[in-house]
């Protein structure tokens, strides 16, 4: 089996298409003719993450995050993303990005996935994109949850740390009120609170939020910011479901390096 076989049926779920202008999905390094030996899947590809699939003989990283989002003008070596790429290249990996085009696969997408760890169901897409419409399947960012049996405020936000397996949250001011409707986008989804505050949710769970944008939930809803890699450190279990369902004798694992830069005490 060829690399491009793998990366194809990726693209049946998440296509290319559905990603944002910004984003650069797709092959970032390496050659799609060759013959797969194995995939590492990972949040982001680090040398870590290239080394785990030297030692293992993988030829192959999957990464939510591209390592290159613009263009690069020297490979020196001097930088992470150098070395990344240098590494990869010269011990033949392909590193392959599956960003913001699977953000908005709401069938098999990064919300849907924390929805589901969080047994949520009856969803909807927070922020529907009909210009990205394929094949009649559903296209957009993020999703909102009608809760089954309303909670309360705190028991939601504990509930939300045990099931995510979060160190912290940081959240917005408590209402008094309980919770219904639950707003999930992975990631830095900030951008997205208006379309929140609109949708007459009572939380808005997500990433990346800066000190004066919490003070635009105005008390209206609440802002649960449980970190970047903690939104979407599922992401590559996604991953690596849909692949092991689709290919019954797939080599891969999910990789064992912790790429989260961010650090808590």
């Amino acid at each position: 089996m060829k690399i491009k076989e793998i990366t194809d049926f990726l693209e049946t779920i998440a296509p290319l298409e559905y990603q944002e202008r910004y984003d650069n999905s797709g092959y970032i390094v390496g050659n799609r003719e060759n013959e797969f030996t194995g995939a590492v899947i990972c949040l982001d590809s680090t040398e870590e993450v290239i080394d785990e699939a030297i030692s293992l003989r993988y030829n192959l990283v999957i990464a939510h995050h591209p390592i290159i989002f613009q263009g690069i003008k020297k490979l020196t070596g001097k930088t992470y993303i150098g070395r990344t790429i240098l590494k990869a290249i010269k011990n033949d990996i392909t590193i392959y990005a599956i960003h913001t085009n699977l953000d908005n696969s709401f069938a098999n997408g990064v919300s849907t996935k924390i929805a589901s760890k969080l047994e949520f169901n009856n969803l909807e897409i927070l922020d529907p994109k009909p210009e990205f419409l394929i094949k009649n399947k559903e296209v957009g960012t993020g999703v909102i949850a009608t809760l089954d049996k309303e909670m309360g405020e705190m028991e939601f936000l504990k509930y939300l740390k045990q099931k995510l397996n979060l160190n912290c949250i940081k959240y917005t001011g408590l209402r008094g009120e309980s919770i219904k409707r639950v707003a999930i986008c992975g990631g830095a989804c900030s951008f997205l609170l208006k379309k929140a505050l609109r949708s007459d949710v009572d939380v808005f769970v997500t990433a990346d939020f800066k000190y004066h944008e919490y003070f635009d939930a105005e008390n209206k809803l609440i802002i649960a910011d449980i970190g970047h890699y903690e939104s979407e450190i599922f992401t590559i279990e996604l991953v690596f479901d849909i692949l092991t369902n689709k290919f019954s004798t797939f080599a891969a694992r999910l990789t064992n390096v912790i790429t989260n830069p961010v650090k808590y005490l």
